[in-house]
Formats: C-alpha cells, structure tokens, sequence
C-alpha cells in the first residue's frame, strides 16, 4: 500500500505573532545600516585568522611548563567559545554598540553557567585546589570577618568615622545602584529592593557578619546616601533620556571630525529608550506573581555576592568577586528587558534565552553555596530564616498594592489635564534633536490603560537625513 503523504502543516497567525515577538526580545535586528562593513557577515576572513593564529601560538611558544599550558589552552578554548558565541548565538534585546557585543555577554553568560555546573559536582578539596591554581595567593586569603570588627562602637559618632566610610566601596554601592535604577525605571521597585535587602542583612547577620552594621551606617549612609542617591541619579537619567526625541545622522553624513567623534562615541548610549510601566491598573494576578518573583529573584542574586566570597574564603576586592559583580551586571541588561517584555506582552509567551540562562546561574550559585556551605549552614537560625520569608513577601505585596493603588491615581489626575503642548526641538551638532515637550505629551498618553506600550515614533532615535535608524 502506497504511504499517503501528509500535508504540510499550517502556521496560525497567532503563531506566527509569537514568534515575531520573541524573535524582537530575543534577537533584535539593526534596521537600517549605513555602514555595511560592520554589519556585514565576515566568516571566511574570521576563520583565516583564528586558524592562522592558533597555527602561529601552537608552533612558536614554548610548552615545557605543565602549568603554562593548561592556562593558555584554557584562555585559548574560551576566546573560541566566544568567536562561536559571535557567529551563532542570538544578539538579544539590544543592537549598541554593536550585536556582536551582546552575543560575547550570552557567550559569557553560558560558560560561567557551564562552569557552575561543573563546580557542583567536585568535592572541596578539588574545589579549593582549583582556586589554589587558578592563584596561588588564595592558599593565604582570609575573610573581612576575620580581621574586621563590625557595629562596634555605634553611639560614638564623629565626622572622621564617618568619612572613612566613603571609600571605593561606597562609590560602588551609589553606582551599583544608579545601574539598577537604570535597568528597572522605577522607583517604587527600587525602593522596596533597597528596603528589603536592608531587612535581608539584619536577618542573615547570624551567618554574615559584614552585614553587622551600626544604625547610622545603615540607614543613613547605605539606605538614604548611597541607595536613595543612586536611585535619584539613575531615574533623572531615565527621566532626561525619556522626555526627548533623537534624531541620529549617519556618520557618512556629518563632515566635521568633531562631529564624526561625537558620533562614534554616540554609538555607545541606546538606540532608543522605551517607556517603562510594570503596573497596571488592570495588570493580572501572573503579572502581579511575576514582578515579585522578580525581587526575590533580585535578593538572590545580592545573597549570592556575599555568600559565595564568604564560603570560598576571597575578599570583595579580589578579581574573583568584582569580575562576577561586573558579568552578573552586564547580562542583568538584557535579562531585565526580556523578563519586562515577557510579563507585559500577551502577545510574548515564553522568556528570552538571556534571562533563562540568568536565573539558571543564580540558582545554581545558591546551589554551591548550600553544598560547601555545609558547615556555616548549619548555624542558621531557622527562625530567621522564616521571619525574613515572611517580611519580604508581606511588605513586598504591600508595596506592589501601594504602587497599584499610585498607578490608578495618577490615570485619575492625568485625564482631567490639558494635552495643548507646543512643540519645540533644538538641533545639535551630533545629528539628534531633542523634544521635551513631545516626549512628555507620549508619557501623559502613555498612562492609558493597556497591557504594552512600545516605544511610538515620537520616543525613538532617528536618522535627521531621511528618517534612518542606526
């Protein structure tokens, strides 16, 4: 009997849709290039160079010491990897400077999540032997506990104690914190972010004792200084780059040098600047469940910096911890987009590549803590521990209904205000032109209930000759 054939199955629109908008979160495209020799694919010449490189370190160096090798093969395999991670990964939700750069971050992302993996299943003496090669210095590192006094002495309060508290750290902190004002644009997560790490630090005090800390220094100078500082500072840039219109000009077109470098340094700030509203009036309960596993996700992520450089015995200014505060910061970018795009897009069904990997890497670093953590585990007061389960859900649901109920209020105060504005835009000489008054009549639009607001033709960066985006 001859097989019947079966007919090609065919895509609904609704599918198709889905997988529109996935692809925009997941691998965004450059629209509109004027400069092809940087967007064009260059295959053939990047494998003449690296098979000709790899030629040239195999034959030419000297490979009697055992060590040598293994560090340079190391070195060698992953810039591999990230040449691969240039060629086949997705670019993700950003195209600037260039989606080349954000395929290295996911290639980044994916070997230190296939390091962890790898990490979980050595015991700890492997583990501290690797540490010992990978620096020999290690074998004598102790911890800040160790050497450091902490809370100690907190009614004396002078301006010499004080400033000693504004070191490299401290600028971190603000700056840390300007980053996630940055990334989220809100200030109510923000601000219950920054709340309930504070509480985070007074229940895990039992087993960090860095985060032992007088109440000056806590609420002062971490919550008010450094954490409100930086909040203020990230949402007035979220604010300044929001409320106006680019207008970008190709670099073929600008004829003065100055222009032409302003330009080049231009292609490092974003392409566009999408409004921001993770509540809504109308948002549902999965939306709602989404944005709190947003935070405690956060939390995490901060416990798992303090944790991880306790268990391991490195200080928070060795390469070990600031490289992983830097790569965690550089792929939270796109992972906060995606998760964003994921909870407020019906049309978007599932999360981006980035933000899967993401949480895969923070659940696998608590993973390691818990198993050579054993020991220091093992003090932990349980009733501490479900203390702070029990504040941080009650106050982040609390803050998540005060922002609901602030969302409604401010839909009520807006629709009774006049929407007469007067454009104006000023020309520079970079090729953008800003609108502020534009931008603020979109943001009054923009409070209209509805489950997405993409970035309209008005809050976008375009090309002044012709109406090209870079």
């Amino acid at each position: 009997m001859a097989a019947t054939a079966t007919p090609p199955r065919t895509l609904r629109k609704d599918e198709v849709n889905y997988g529109l908008h996935f692809r925009m979160i997941n691998e965004q495209q450059v629209d509109d290039i004027s400069m092809d020799f940087f967007y064009k694919p260059h295959t053939i010449t990047l494998l003449t160079f690296t098979v000709l490189s790899l030629m040239y370190f195999a034959f030419t160096r000297d490979d009697d010491n055992s060590d040598n090798n293994l560090r340079v093969g190391l070195l060698v395999v992953v810039s591999f990897f990230l040449v691969i991670s240039v060629l086949a990964f997705p670019n993700g939700p950003f195209t600037r400077p260039h989606p080349a750069v954000w395929r290295v971050v996911f290639g980044l992302s994916v070997m230190y999540f296939l390091f962890l993996v790898f990490l979980i299943f050595l015991n700890w003496d492997q583990v501290k032997l690797l540490m010992y090669w990978v620096d020999p210095n290690l074998r004598n590192a102790t911890r800040e506990a160790d050497i450091m006094e902490y809370a100690v002495n907190c009614t004396v309060i002078t301006w010499e104690r004080i400033l000693s508290h504004f070191d490299i750290f401290a600028f971190g902190h603000f700056a840390g914190w300007a980053m996630k004002a940055l990334l989220i644009r809100s200030y109510g997560l923000c601000w219950t972010i920054s709340i309930t790490w504070e509480l985070t630090e007074l229940f895990f005090m039992h087993l960090l004792p860095n985060f032992a800390e007088c109440w000056w220094d806590q609420v002062i100078l971490d919550i008010l200084l450094c954490n409100g500082g930086g909040i203020w500072l990230g949402m007035t840039a979220c604010r300044f780059l929001e409320m106006r219109t680019y207008r970008w000009a190709s670099i073929k077109e600008i004829h003065s040098t100055t222009g032409k470098i302003k330009r080049a340094v231009l292609q490092f700030t974003p392409a566009s600047w999408t409004y921001v509203r993770w509540f809504d009036p109308k948002s549902s309960f999965q939306r709602l469940a989404g944005i709190y596993l947003f935070m405690i996700l956060w939390q995490l992520t901060e416990l798992n910096t303090f944790f991880l450089k306790h268990i391991f015995v490195f200080q928070a200014s060795h390469p070990l911890s600031w490289c992983r505060i830097l790569l965690v910061g550089v792929i939270t970018a796109p992972t906060v987009r995606q998760y964003y795009a994921y909870l407020t897009d019906t049309q978007c069904k599932r999360v981006g590549t980035q933000c899967w990997v993401f949480g895969a890497i923070a659940f696998l670093e608590a993973l390691a803590c818990v198993k050579f953590g054993h020991d220091l585990f093992s003090k932990t007061q349980i009733r501490y521990v479900l203390l702070w389960l029990l504040c941080l859900a009650l106050i982040t649901l609390l803050c998540l209904y005060g922002m609901m109920w602030y969302e409604q209020s401010k839909i009520k105060r807006t629709s009774v205000e006049s929407e007469d504005y007067d454009d104006s835009s000023v020309v520079n000489s970079c090729g953008f032109v800003p609108d502020n008054v534009t931008a603020q009549r979109d943001s009054l639009r923009s409070l209209q209930p509805t489950k997405r607001r993409r970035a309209s033709g008005k809050n976008r960066f375009m090309n002044g000759h012709g109406g090209k985006r870079q």
